[in-house]
Formats: C-alpha cells, structure tokens, sequence
C-alpha cells in the first residue's frame, strides 16, 4: 500500500489495533529519527488513530493533517486516500459531519483499487455513526469483494464485523451473527488484539439483540478485560453495556456507567459523537431509574449535539426518549402526541426496531388527553409489533394492544392482551440464572400487571383481582434460581472476599481505618455479581400456575390468608379463606410507608432500656397501620390463624404489633403461590437439627448451649467450628437451623446482605449454593426479615433466598433488637417447636411468655415467622 516505505513502516498501522502502546510509542520514536515524508505521513496517522480512539481527538486531527500534507509532498495518491479516510472518521466523530465527508469524497477519488476498498469501508462506518444505514450497507457491499480478492484478512473481518453491527442496528440478527461468526473466524488467523476484543463486544451486542442477556453481560465484560490488558478505553462498550444493563431492569447502574464514561471521555477530549450516545444512553437509563428531570436534561443535550453533527438517525432516536421523559415528568400536550406521532413515522422510515416504542408513547399520550380516535390509530400501529422480534419488543405490542382494549371498554380483551405480554417476559425471564436479574426484569411487565388488575376488578371480582395481583407477585420465588457453577474463580473470589469483610470488621472494631480494605472489598463484590449474572436460567416455563381453588382447599375453614393489592395507590384487601374471596377497600399505600417507617423507628428506640414511655406512642401507631391496611377488613378476621401477603413495598411492617393480629396464630408469606408452596414442602426424612453461634454478639448466643442441651444430637458450630464452608455442608438439607449471629442488610446490595461467622461474612449468593435449605431455620438476629423491594413487586433479601430452595418456614426480625431479650424468645420459641407447634404458633406463643416491659414487648414485635411450617 504504501511503496517506497520499509516493511517496519508499514505493519505500524495494523499494530494500532493489535498492540496499541507500542504502536504509538513506534510512531514518536520514528519521528523524532527524521523520516522520509512517506514514512513520516505514516508515523503521523499512527498517531492521530491512536489520539482519535484512545485520547485527544483535537491532537488526532493535527497529526492527521500532518500526515496528508507528508503523503501530498511524497506523492502517493494511496497514501494520500488512505489518511483522508482516517481524517474524515475523525472528523465527524468531532462532529464535523460536512468536512468528513468531502474529505471521504477526496479519498475516494484519490485512491484505487484495494485501497480505494479500505476507503469505503471507512466511509461505511461513518454512514453507520451517522445513522445512514442503507448507505452503509452499498459501500461495504463495494468493499468486501475486493477485500477479499486482495486476502486482506484485517479489513476483510473489520467489514463484516461493521455489516453485522449495522445489520443489529436494522433488526436483522440472524445475518448479523452469520457476518460475526465469519468475522470472528477471520480474527482467529490475526494478532490483532483490539479488533479481537471488538469482536467479543459485538458478539455481546448480538446476544442481547437476540435476547440472551446473561451472555451479552458475559461477553462484555470479557471484551472489557481484554481492552484492560491493552490499556485502551471503552466508551462504545459503555453505551452497549448500557443498554443491556437496562434491559435487565439495572437502570441506577446503566446512568453511572454512562455518567462516569463522560466525565472521562470529557477529561480525554475525546470523541463528540461518543458523547452525544452516551448522553442518550445516561438518557434513556435516567426515566426508568426515577429521574426523569435528569432524563430530560441528557436527552435534550443529545439532541442538539445529534443535530449539529447532522445524525439524523441517533436524532430521531433522541428525541423518542427526551418526548418519553417529558411524558414521565407529567408533561401532557397535543404537541407531545404531535411530536411523538412525527419521531414514529421517521423511525419507521429508516426501519429502526424503535418505532413501535414511539407509536405506543403516542398513543399513551393521547389516551391521556382523551383522544380516543387518535390514540387507537397510533396503539394500532404500536400492536403489530407484538407477534415477532425480541421479547421486549413484543411485549410493546402487546402494552399497545391492551391499552387499545381498554378505550375499548373491553376488559376481557385487556386481560387477554396482559396474559399474552406477561407470557413473553415470563419466557424471557426464565432465560435469567441470576434471581436479581429475574427479579428486576419484571420492572418490564409492571405495567401490564397493573391494567390486568384494574380490568379484573370490573368483570371478574375479587377472585380474578387475586389471580392477577398473583400473577406478577414474587414470581422469582416460583421457581429456584440457577445453582451458582461450581467455578473457581467464582468460589476463590468468595474465599477472598470473607477474608478482606472480615479484616475490615476487625479494623473498625479496633478503630483503624479501613479505606483500602473498603476499596477492595467492594471490587471483589462487583467481580462476584458479575460472574453470577452470567448464569442462564435452566428451568423452562415459568413456574407453577396460580390456583384460587386449590389455595381456599389448603386453606380451609380455619386459616385465612390475607393478600393486600394495590390499585392506583389504595390498598384492596382480598380476604381468602371458608371457600371464598371476599374483597375490602382500605387506606392509602403512600401513608401506611410512612407510619411504617414511624413503627420502626418507634422499635429501633425500644430496643434500648428506659425507652418505656414510647411504647404507647408505638402502640398507637400500629393502630393506625391497621385502619390503612386492613380497613374494614379487620373486623372479619374471626379468630383463627392468619397468613398476611404483602406488596413489596410493605415487607418491613411488624404485622404482630397491628391489634388484630398481636394475639394471634400469624405467619407472613410473599405470595399466595408462595405459602401454599411452603405448606406441600415435606421436611426431611432424616434431616438433622443444626445450631450455630457468630462471633461478637453482646450475650455471647446464650440461648444455643441450652438448646445444645435440649436437643442432645444437634450439630453445633461455634467458635473456629462456625467458618462459611462447614457451616453451609451442615444446613444443606437439615430439618431445623438455628443461627445466632449479627446479621447485616445491604440496601445497595441485597444478595450481600449477610450473617456474620467466624471467617467472615455468610451471603446470599452462599446459600444459593445450597441443595436444599434446612426446612425451618431461625435466624435470631437484627434485619434478617430486611428485604429490598425491586421489579414490579419483588423482594431480594435472605428470607427469600430461602424460600425457593426448599424452606418452608422462616423467622426473622425486621428491626434492631436488644440480645439479651432476644434470648427468652428464643428459648421460649423452641419449647413451643418441641411440643410440635409450627413456627406461627409457636412465636405467638413465645410472645405471650415474655415479660410484659417495653424492651419485651418490642422484641417479639420484630420477628416474623414467614412460611407455613
């Protein structure tokens, strides 16, 4: 390509991509040893793509010149085509669309041949940044064959790895992984380890197109380690990751990423076109995450740098989520269904996978403004969408095709339409191993949940409202997660991550500072989410159906089970049980959050000495709770035991302290699905019963020698015996455990919420692990009931880790607690389990033998037997 320069030269620009530190520290040393022109206007361009991809893109352009002006004095018109290709992708990515592109045109005419191919190959991919996707296709369709007639095996691969990513961009994904696959294969034959990590990113990209998210999470964070080892960043992984992070309802996490990516590019210099996506990526994460002022302030800059750099495609695309943004804040106009109907048709128009997105937005708009003839031409369109491509698009379709149903007043058609959508994202959820993943991508059918239970309400009635509110309620406790593999590199970043926890525990204790060990923890913890979100799923379906019958035969006459619903934020309260399902309105869900939050604080203050005088200042409070979340209902309870279902948003309530429960057989469940579950669990035939004592409790875990004593056999680990490893060998598949041990919830984090053992911290991803969890197991510990609620009505937390794996009776305590009142609870609970009682019975029991003092009093308020055993 280049006569008249030494071979040396020449293989400098194929390095940039397979080592490029070396190849720009070549580069200088070439320039500084006086090179003839030719050589020079290579060194200078090896430089200016290394500043253009890895640092200053106003550096990049000055080297880049420089290097046309050396390629004019020497006289090489391929010399001279191949730089004014570099110089016009750098160009447009600095948001000079006008001058890259004649600079394209100089190229093209300048050069001949193969590298005339290499040319348009680069112009294809400006098209490709532009949003020109057609135009793209034509000039790699030019460049392949001649490519490939030359046997340039680089070029060649990067070609079709750029047709596949266009092909994504066009919703085509089966010729999408046909060009990666053959671009991979190409790659395989090469040293270039950049162009190779690029292929492992787009194959990441093609995995989420085709819905695999845990692979594309693999594959990118793959690709990531191998841009680390080059040291070259990652701005078109950001936004890519963005994207699937937000597809697996990690929205917080996808604004971050996009967030801390601009700050970094901005310190660079780097690339304006790269901006602008990751402003529409911060964009599109900021609505779903709650910040939809933050959403409008991102999209909206998008917007404007898109336009200056004359993408009309990414444009268009920004302006979907800037009109979706306004929407969220409570923004309503005919000019918002105006401009969403316009960004539906240009999207259509370039074939975007987007469209139906923005004819659903459309519609929604103007069913709000009670269009009804407008809103039902744009839901139709949005509706075609739901009989093919990727699940989330489907189920689009199928939100366009209820809303459709319900202007139509046709609430059996709004069912059917939920049914069908819920169905989609059931499947694709079900391809999630990881139970977070599971659990937060029902965030994507919570609105389609919604609609389902209001149509209910008006033609089926409290039974139906039941099957819906069940429908989408603590579905990742329907089935058991994916078994973490037994994986190396998983279980030695476990080992390593206790060791560093417990390190740091010790420092603080001792009041050192533990800023490093912090730091380091906390990289372990990332590195252990990620490989668990990997994990596909294995069990096919979605779990067991829902039955109202079978629930009221379990229930019988005796038991009632309490399921609180939420509409349009008041709480329904579906009261099951004697053969039927009788429905009752009661308060406001915002207001009993807030008592809620006052109960706890009230516990948290009585679990001091000398706090007496809030009791009845907590008392009053739990009747208030009462009146809005039971309402009328309380009244109909009758005297028999009592199983509470909650909405997520509800989990910390210490139901014992409402009036008509604190005297009373009373167990909390997830679900309905959920309890009737944990009824038809059997225990163990020969399960044993386990005992185990953490380190640093005030009372030492008094109650587990005494135990020790009452059961004779029981396995207890205490001291050194209570490491992590023994410890889970000994729960698997015991019929009862009891651990005393502080135990910690991480808001942040709910699957490190954890219980402290002798070498460190035992987490939820450790049970996961487990074959079977002990049948019953007490956790007589502060926040173990202490659950985050995430997706549409989901909750991650230790009790619901357990639940799934074969658990059938929890108890927990939701609040801090004093540990020397702790003690008599127990004690007194575990006569009540000997005598045969079940958990439920046996705390209510437990509760009454207490002291009738406020310390008491408050500690057998915050403990909660979840389950039916």
């Amino acid at each position: 390509m280049t006569a008249g320069s030494s071979d040396s030269v020449t293989k400098l620009l194929p390095m940039v991509f397979a080592d490029p530190g070396e190849a720009l520290a070549r580069a200088r040393a070439l320039l500084d040893a006086d090179p003839s022109p030719l050589d020079a206007s290579v060194a200078h361009q090896v430089i200016g793509i290394w500043q253009r991809d890895f640092g200053d893109l106003r550096l990049a352009l000055r080297h880049l010149r420089r290097a046309r002006e050396c390629a004019a004095r020497a006289d090489s018109a391929d010399r001279e085509a191949d730089v004014l290709a570099t110089l016009g992708v750098a160009l447009v990515h600095a948001g000079r669309t006008r001058e890259g592109l004649a600079a394209f045109e100089r190229g093209v005419a300048r050069g001949s041949g193969h590298t005339r191919a290499r040319v348009l190959y680069r112009r294809a991919y400006v098209w490709w940044v532009l949003g020109h996707h057609r135009e793209a296709l034509e000039d790699v369709r030019r460049a392949v064959p001649v490519l490939r007639q030359a046997d340039d095996v680089i070029w060649t691969a990067r070609a079709l790895t750029l047709r596949a990513t266009v092909h994504l961009a066009l919703g085509s994904v089966e010729r999408a992984e046909a060009d990666f696959t053959a671009a991979e294969a190409l790659w395989d034959t090469t040293g270039q380890e950049h162009d190779k990590a690029d292929a492992v990113e787009s194959r990441g990209l093609a995995a989420f197109r085709s819905g695999d998210v845990p692979a594309a999470l693999r594959l990118l964070d793959e690709a990531e380690e191998r841009y680390a080892r080059l040291g070259t960043p990652t701005f078109m992984l950001n936004i890519r990751r963005c994207e699937v992070l937000m597809a697996a309802g990690l929205a917080p996490e996808a604004l971050a990423e996009a967030d801390a990516a601009i700050g970094k590019l901005d310190g660079l210099g780097g690339q304006s076109t790269r901006k602008a996506e990751l402003l529409l990526a911060a964009a599109r994460a900021a609505r779903p995450a709650g910040d939809p002022h933050t959403a409008i302030a991102r999209a909206a800059l998008a917007v404007r740098l898109f336009a200056g750099q004359r993408r009309t495609w990414w444009e268009t695309h920004a302006r979907l989520v800037l009109i979706e943004a306004r929407h969220a804040a409570g923004r309503g106009s005919g000019r918002l269904v105006a401009d969403a109907a316009a960004v539906a048709a240009k999207l259509a128009s370039f074939g975007s996978p987007a469209a139906p997105e923005a004819s659903l937005l459309a519609g929604r708009i103007a069913l709000d403004l009670g269009w009804t003839a407008d809103a039902e031409r744009h839901l139709a369109v949005a509706a075609r969408s739901r009989r093919s491509g990727p699940p989330l698009a489907r189920m689009t379709g199928w939100a366009a095709q209820a809303l459709r149903a319900q202007a139509a007043g046709s609430a059996r058609g709004v069912l059917e339409a939920c049914r069908r959508g819920l169905d989609v994202l059931d499947d694709h959820r079900m391809t999630l191993g990881a139970s977070e993943l599971r659990a937060r991508a029902t965030e994507q059918g919570a609105e389609l949940a919604a609609l389902a239970q209001r149509a209910s309400l008006v033609s089926g009635g409290p039974r139906q409202l039941l099957v819906w509110s069940e429908r989408w309620r603590a579905t990742v406790l329907s089935t058991p997660p994916t078994r973490p593999p037994a994986d190396p590199e998983l279980l030695s970043g476990m080992t390593a991550f206790r060791e560093i926890a417990s390190r740091a525990e010790a420092a603080r204790m001792e009041g050192r500072p533990v800023p490093a060990l912090e730091r380091e923890q906390r990289r372990l913890e990332r590195e252990i989410r990620s490989r668990t979100l990997h994990m596909r799923g294995e069990a096919p379906g979605s779990g067991d159906r829902f039955d109202v019958g079978r629930l009221l035969e379990r229930l019988g006459d005796e038991v009632l089970l309490v399921e609180l619903a939420v509409l349009d934020g008041r709480v329904q309260v579906l009261l099951c049980g004697r053969g039927r399902v009788r429905r009752f309105e009661a308060g406001l869900l915002a207001e009993a959050e807030t008592e809620a939050e006052h109960v706890q604080a009230g516990l948290r203050r009585l679990a001091h000495p000398g706090a007496d005088a809030r009791l009845p200042v907590v008392e009053a409070a739990g009747r208030r709770l009462e009146e809005l979340l039971l309402g009328p209902a309380a009244a109909q309870l009758g005297g028999g035991p009592v199983v509470i279902v909650p909405p997520g948003r509800l989990h910390r309530v210490p139901w014992a302290l409402l009036p008509s429960l604190r005297e009373r057989v009373l167990s909390v469940s997830p679900s309905a699905g959920s309890w009737l579950r944990a009824r038809e669990t059997a225990p163990p035939p020969d399960g044993c019963h386990v005992l185990v004592r953490g380190p640093g409790l005030a009372t030492g875990g008094a109650e587990v020698p005494e135990l020790a004593a009452r059961y004779g056999c029981a396995t207890v680990l205490e001291g050194d015996g209570a490491r992590v490893p023994r410890v889970l060998e000994e729960l698997d598949g015991a019929a009862l455990a009891h651990i005393a041990a502080h135990g910690t919830f991480r808001a942040d984090s709910p699957l490190f919420s954890s219980l402290r053992m002798a070498d460190g911290p035992i987490v939820v991803h450790d049970f996961e692990r487990l074959a079977r969890s002990p049948y019953r197991i007490i956790l007589s510990c502060c926040d173990t009931a202490r659950l985050a609620s995430v997706g549409a009505d989901e909750l991650l937390g230790l009790v619901t880790a357990l639940l799934p794996l074969g658990t059938a009776g929890v108890l927990a305590c939701s609040a801090p607690v004093n540990d020397a009142a702790v003690v008599p609870l127990m004690l007194a609970l575990h006569k009540g389990l000997d005598a045969g009682l079940s958990l439920a019975e046996a705390l209510r029991d437990a509760r009454a033998s207490l002291p009738g003092d406020a310390l008491h009093q408050a500690t057998g308020w915050a403990f909660s037997a979840f389950g039916a055993a």
